[in-house]
């Protein structure tokens, strides 16, 4: 297999643009750019700036609400032009990123000067030296804090699809597969900024923040092959085992950097496979229901918002890698579990590996910009601050250290070389940390560069003094000696003094409207010196700190794992502290199906509230009776508003909590690994897809009922509520019956108390409800979950407290009063209690057995004549007919 990105040498015209057929040569130059590279926006460096023009000009000032102006006149029309400054580019890019708009930047590549010695009319040479998309940035500016910043690629093969995903910002890359029907939950599981797909490929439903770059992959043979020369190796076995498919979307990822970072494409480790059979399954839909780590809506709340206490980047990344996957292998839980306990055990040990790693720096994003040419002094120091945190870490690390602390301890210890001495050494802290365009190697480190500055700066000394020095002499005391890039250092003074000046022997250089400027032997002399001095120490400082960054990026696999072991400590520490400071406790995992929630509470809400002890504690029981029996469901009953959303997510969230290596809120926990969670909870529609609220409840429990197992968790709200009440009721019925025949924990909250009626009469099912208290005709929630079933539903009242009109308020409780008088609701429950059960319902040949046997059970051969004889054979046929759906 093989992947294959078509080029085209031939710069065909932008649609929209005219040819640059007798455009003015800088225009022709930009319509060429643009003309190969068709599919971003435009940065055209000029000087200080960066130009857009045509639709580009018109796209950036919608974008970014910038003015859009004119310059001059193609095809006889003016030429839109819109432009950002160069040094504010990076809040520009920003802008234009999270609005899913890719951007081409062409640098100058040469001197303007040198441009000017070739003729009045020629061009300084561009080039594109970049090409921004969602999943290539490696700028901080740029990136979200505490969260890895991916880009998937998706090669379908015959059966399974490839998937290769890469945090460009660190390095990380990590091949898997997925089969037709898991692919929306594994690229929601990933959590991509930009997915790179066949041009024909269907995706599943994206979020909106989601980039999609369409490009022509192939299958052809050799992907693997070529994926492993990418990355120096014979063969990619020595990575592990991949399939075809997974080398396919591999080798996708490689070329797209190359076509868009150039040659400056940043280093990525080696292919890892990823493994997510060893995690929870959970689909887009119940990710987005539970708001994991993304909010429902801007600002929201999620579940790691609510927990997250890590200190360092890498830290709060690997804690959102975590919620996003927790884990179903026990042995890997056990071992996160032993890691938070013996911080939480020891409180001192915590609180000082919690300052020592407040100060580390995000480790490989800083390594990855260096590796990449984009690199700053900032890193550089970065890094070496982040060296002297681990140190810091490695000397806290308590006595007691299980697996994962063990292995942190290994990793920090190993610390090959002096880079970290040497870091410290040679940069200046102050003038680093600013990005100052010198001087950020310090002082005294380097014999050549402080020479260099010794004389840079004695001559600028000189300057000064030479300029009192004129002053005096001309009686100018106006007079100042400036410097610029076209004319060097000269003399400047106001119009009216350029006589005197020139009188005393100054050379004149150049006259404005309001200043004249001169030079003399002795300035010309002294800017000789200062351009030698300025160039050698710029030189030289360039030189040692390419020096540093060579030493940085051949020490990245190393810095890898000192960034590994930083994360997985901070987590552990955090979670401890979150543990500590929520009361929560430490979960009992098991490989069964077992569901014991004591005391639980919902972390979100209880995080928001002023305080915390307000939140009502519930228990639950999910698990089987014995080790071997199915699980039970759980049916809710109960208000609007009395908690049942709430309580339903607790118990959800508590599982992913414990799966994922922390403490849960809850006075005990015992959980029995979920494979799979599932939970449908509130109204939404697609309605660019054409989708019904409906008809989303729908798909989604019919994805339900058919991936879920013994070993999965379903929390269910109000199915079948989104049309007529008996279509409902039906679909609600049902699917409660098959949730019980499949034997997985299900709890069903429901307005729907028809269904409770099979609590008496299927095995595994109870029934549960929120309590309530009514108060002179209003009702009080507790927020208590107890044993029973609700007889009413409060909508009346609940109606009243959310505002409507008082008439519509007293109507409406005239009408229930009317219905609840016709009993209309007891003879529904009736009829619910007489519907066969689901998997109880005899067939109909059954049926017309027992039919025929009870008929023949009451006839008495020797009484009948022969009329009684064929009217029972003529109600025998009836009863044939009636089974098979005819009217025989």
């Amino acid at each position: 297999m093989d992947i294959a990105i078509a080029e085209d040498e031939t710069a065909a015209p932008v649609e929209g643009i005219a040819s640059s057929a007798a455009a003015t040569p800088m225009m022709a130059q930009y319509l060429a750019i643009k003309a190969a590279n068709p599919e971003g926006l435009l940065f055209y460096r000029m000087g200080d700036f960066y130009e857009m023009f045509f639709e580009d000009a018109e796209l950036a000032a919608k974008a970014l609400k910038i003015h859009c102006t004119t310059r001059g006149t193609h095809a006889g029309k003016p030429i839109p032009m819109a432009g950002v400054p160069v040094h504010a580019a990076q809040e520009y890019l920003s802008r234009l990123i999270s609005q899913n708009i890719r951007v081409v930047i062409a640098e100058q590549t040469e001197d303007p000067a040198e441009a000017k010695k070739r003729g009045a009319k020629s061009v300084v040479n561009r080039a594109v030296v970049r090409i921004v998309t969602p999943g290539t940035i490696t700028e901080d500016e740029l990136l979200e804090p505490g969260r890895a910043s991916l880009l998937v690629a998706l090669a379908p093969g015959a059966e399974r699809i490839g998937l290769a995903a890469a945090d460009v910002a660190t390095g990380r890359f990590q091949l898997l597969d997925a089969t037709p029907e898991t692919l929306a939950a594994e690229i929601a599981r990933l959590d991509p900024v930009e997915v790179l797909a066949p041009e024909n490929f269907a995706l599943p439903h994206l979020s909106s923040r989601v980039t999609v770059t369409r490009r022509p992959i192939s299958r052809a043979s050799g992907a693997g092959a070529r994926l492993a020369e990418a990355f120096g190796v014979a063969d990619l076995a020595a990575f592990g085992t991949f399939r075809p498919e997974e080398a396919v979307a591999g080798l996708a990822v490689v070329h797209y950097l190359a076509e868009t970072q150039l040659a400056n494409a940043p280093p990525l480790d080696p292919p890892r496979k990823d493994a997510p059979a060893t995690v929870m399954a959970i689909d887009a839909a119940t990710r987005a229901s539970l708001e994991l780590t993304r909010p429902a809506r801007e600002g929201g709340p999620t579940l790691l918002k609510a927990i997250d206490r890590t200190v360092t980047g890498a830290g709060a990344q690997r804690l959102a890698e975590r919620l996003a996957s927790p884990a179903t292998v026990a042995a890997t839980i056990a071992e996160r579990l032993d890691a938070v306990q013996v911080f939480v055990e020891d409180a001192a040990a915590r609180a000082a590996i919690r300052s020592a790693l407040k100060g580390a720096g995000d480790l490989l994003r800083a390594v990855g910009r260096l590796g990449a040419g984009r690199g700053q002094p900032r890193d550089a120091l970065a890094v070496a601050r982040t060296l002297d945190a681990a140190a810091a870490t490695h000397a806290a690390l308590p006595d007691e250290r299980p697996a994962i602390l063990a292995g942190v301890a290994m990793a920090l210890a190993d610390t090959p070389g002096d880079l970290g001495a040497r870091l410290t050494a040679l940069l200046d802290p102050r003038a680093a940390a600013a990005n100052a365009p010198d001087g950020f190697i310090a002082a005294g480190v380097d014999t050549a560069l402080d020479e260099a500055r010794s004389l840079r700066d004695e001559s600028r000394r000189v300057i000064a003094a030479l300029q009192a020095e004129y002053q005096g002499a001309t009686g100018v005391k106006s007079l100042k000696i400036k410097h610029n890039a076209v004319l060097g250092w000269f003399i400047e003074a106001p119009a009216a003094h350029g006589d005197r000046l020139r009188e005393a022997g100054y050379a004149h250089r150049q006259s404005l409207a309001n200043a004249v400027r001169f030079t003399t032997d002795a300035l010309r002399d002294l800017e000789t010196r200062i351009l030698a001095a300025d160039e050698t120490a710029a030189t030289r400082e360039a030189e040692l700190f390419a020096e540093l960054v060579a030493a940085i990026v051949a020490a990245r696999p190393w810095l890898a794992a000192v960034s590994d072991a930083l994360a997985e400590t901070d987590v552990a520490a955090a979670l401890a502290e979150t543990a500590v400071t929520c009361r929560w406790t430490r979960p009992r995992i098991e490989e069964t199906h077992a569901f014991v929630v004591e005391g639980g509470r919902h972390p979100v809400v209880e995080a928001a509230l002023d305080d915390a002890s307000r939140f009502v504690p519930n228990d639950c029981s999910l698990g089987p009776d014995t080790v071997d029996a199915p699980a039970r469901a759980v049916i809710l009953t109960g208000p609007n508003m009395g908690g049942k959303s709430t309580y339903l997510r607790q118990n959800a969230l508590i599982a992913i909590l414990a799966q994922a290596g922390a403490f849960v809120p809850a006075a005990s926990a015992t959980i029995g690994i979920v494979d799979r969670l599932f939970s449908r909870i509130g109204a939404s529609d697609d309605l660019a897809a054409g989708r019904s609220t409906f008809m989303v409840e729908m798909v989604e429990l019919a994805a339900i009922l058919n991936q879920a197992g013994p070993g999965a968790l379903v929390i269910l709200d109000e199915i079948g509520r989104g049309t007529a009440t008996f279509d409902g009721l039906s679909i609600a019925w049902a699917a409660l019956e098959r949730l019980n025949e499949i034997g997985c924990r299900t709890i069903f909250a429901t307005h729907y108390h028809e269904l409770t009626a099979l609590a008496d009469r299927r095995p595994r099912i109870e029934t549960a409800t929120m309590r309530v208290k009514e108060w002179r005709g209003d009702i009080v929630f507790l927020h208590q979950v107890t044993v029973g079933a609700a007889d009413r539903s409060y909508g009346v009242q609940v109606a009243r407290l959310a505002g409507l009109p008082v008439p519509v308020v007293r109507r409406a409780r005239d009408i229930l009063a009317r219905l609840e008088e016709s009993d209309r609701g007891a003879a529904r429950a009736a009829l619910a209690a007489d519907l066969p059960l689901f998997a109880a319902s005899p067939k109909p040949e059954a049926k017309a057995a027992e039919e025929a046997a009870k008929l023949l059970d009451e006839t008495d051969p020797d009484t009948l004549s022969p009329r009684d004889a064929l009217e029972i054979l003529y109600a025998l046929k009836a009863a044939r007919a009636r089974d098979k759906g005819g009217d025989e």
